[in-house]
């Protein structure tokens, strides 16, 4: 599918973007492992849903889904019937995470624990995403994991086996990978020490200790033991990373003011605004709250006169994913901006790093490949062009809002890559339109 995009003379309006993908797969995974009944509101939407949701009743979660909760005083809401560590049932069919990265993983902490058989994989892009990161450590605590290229890839089998808790030093750092030990550990005998080399997203954390579990959080450094779990409700903050793209369409559009509403502000995810505002970025945030644990605001962007700024070192894991619309923001920066230490972008739904500098090269920027990053020289004006998603919805997010920011009209391929994460993006792309 093909969307055309051209730059308005205003651009304004009101977003609230959908639920964070983050802490709805993390509630959707630990409530049903908790004892109790929960309510879950504001659940992400899009594909990534149905992949953490479907794997999750083919364990034989009981998840239901209502509209008008009484209870959650939400349109839609997810009630969770947790069934305790040992609640889970061997699934009858193959596991299947879709193009998830988060639910491979998380599940697969998960399975590690579990006394049956189950296999696990997902989409062709999924399935040739480093899974060995996991396994590794995992077989470590006494997984019995089998998969393609010795566990290096999907698909996954899991026999059942007694795990051992075991300290373990990330070799990057990565919420996904710290959250499937963390899961896993719940089911070891003993105490599971993951040590990170910097910090990445938190949200699993924050979710066990509210639920009761035997987790304690020390720098970089986490322990966890085997914990019986208490079932929580949750209202899921507005997603972080979704916003990213309006933040940088708000700032870069010469007319435009854009109010973003309920955004997470979780510490560990807000790298995005910190170089944002290194770059001088035309930024407030306002009605700061708590809401279920996870600090939340509102959040308005405007056009902005940009400078350029370095990104690299321990910021690098809290925005990775927000890096290809960074890098469109550089374009339209005073100087060059360096992005650098993200070769963890390359082994995500797509190559991140050269599909980025793909598509912006074709809009007319001055933009470099390196091995772990991009020079980006600001100040040349973007003209539309034809541009693809390469199946990746961050990429194809970003060359939309490339196309608000650019002279002429911007194509861009395979848009429909966008509904993985945010199914309602482009209607938001018009309605802020006008």
């Amino acid at each position: 599918m093909y969307k055309k995009v051209t730059s308005p003379s205003r651009l304004e309006g009101i977003v609230v973007p959908p639920g964070d993908k983050s802490i709805s797969h993390r509630a959707a995974l630990l409530n049903c492992i908790a004892s109790g009944k929960a309510h879950v509101s504001n659940f992400c939407v899009g594909d990534d849903r149905s992949s953490m949701l479907g794997c999750l009743i083919g364990l034989g979660a009981h998840i239901s889904k209502h509209n008008e909760c009484n209870i959650s005083g939400s349109e839609e809401c997810f009630e969770i019937e947790g069934s305790g560590l040992e609640g889970l049932t061997e699934p009858k069919d193959i596991l299947y995470a879709g193009n998830s990265g988060t639910t491979m993983r998380l599940i697969s902490g998960l399975l590690a624990g579990q006394d049956f058989f189950s296999v696990i994989t997902g989409d062709g892009s999924l399935r040739n995403r480093p899974m060995k990161r996991i396994t590794t450590p995992l077989t470590q605590m006494g997984a019995k994991i089998e998969g393609r290229e010795g566990g290096a890839l999907a698909p996954l089998s899991f026999r059942g086996g007694e795990l051992a808790g075991i300290e373990y030093t990330m070799p990057v750092a990565s919420a996904q990978l710290k959250s499937c030990l963390l899961i896993a550990g719940l089911f070891a005998t003993g105490k599971t020490i993951v040590i990170q080399p910097a910090e990445s997203r938190d949200h699993t954390e924050r979710m066990l200790s509210s639920m009761g579990g035997n987790i304690e959080n020390e720098g970089l450094t986490i322990n966890i033991q085997r914990s019986e779990l208490r079932s929580v409700d949750v209202r899921v903050p507005s997603d972080t990373s979704g916003s990213a793209f309006w933040l940088v369409a708000g700032c870069c559009h010469p007319n435009a003011s854009i109010r973003l509403k309920n955004v997470g502000m979780n510490p560990t995810r807000i790298g995005m605004l910190e170089v944002l505002e290194s770059m001088e970025a035309n930024i407030s945030i306002e009605n700061e709250r708590m809401e279920g644990g996870e600090p939340v605001a509102d959040i308005v962007a405007s056009t902005s006169s940009l400078r350029a700024t370095e990104i690299h070192g321990d910021v690098i894991p809290r925005v990775v994913d927000e890096l290809p619309v960074l890098s469109l923001a550089a374009c339209f920066a005073k100087g060059t901006t360096i992005i650098r230490d993200a070769e963890e972008l390359r082994v995500k739904e797509s190559d991140r790093i050269s599909a980025t500098v793909d598509s912006l090269s074709r809009l007319g920027a001055t933009i470099e490949e390196t091995p772990d990053g991009m020079k980006i020289s600001g100040g040349t004006s973007l003209a539309g062009a034809e541009v693809k998603s390469h199946g990746d919805h961050r990429i194809a997010m970003t060359n939309a809002i490339a196309g608000l920011v650019a002279e002429g009209e911007t194509t861009i391929e395979d848009s429909e890559a966008a509904s993985v994460s945010y199914p309602s993006f482009w209607n938001t792309i018009e309605e802020l339109r006008g």
